[in-house]
């Protein structure tokens, strides 16, 4: 077999923080913000993914093309009880692009879950 076929372990995204706008005011006028960790989309490289809150249990993450980023500021780390750091980034997107939601969640029958049986 190849060796470009054997799965390799997926990297963090490194994102750079793109010059600091003159006016905040202005920029919370045309951007909102989103705050994670970001990562590199799998399958595209034109998108980034930002995981809300890496570490939890109950998480879920957000995507947007990297073009519709404006700007990205470097907020404190998170631990993990094991001492493992994220870094965590504040990024603005334009105000009317189209953004993703992703909530992962496991598939139950809600009256057995209840603890009803049907």
């Amino acid at each position: 077999m190849p060796m470009s076929h054997i799965p390799q372990k997926a990297e963090k995204f490194e994102i750079q923080a793109y010059k600091v706008p003159g006016d905040l005011k202005s920029l919370t006028m045309s951007h909102v913000a989103f705050s994670g960790s970001p990562r590199k989309h799998p399958t595209d490289p034109g998108r980034v993914i930002l995981v809300a809150d890496p570490f939890s249990t109950n998480t879920f993450y957000l995507e947007f093309k990297k073009g519709d980023i404006s700007y990205a500021e470097m907020l404190p780390s998170i631990a993990n009880p094991d001492g493992e750091t994220i870094t965590i980034y504040r990024i603005w997107v334009k105000k009317g692009c189209l953004g993703v939601r992703c909530t992962p969640f496991v598939v139950e029958d809600t009256m057995r879950v209840s603890g009803e049986e049907p």
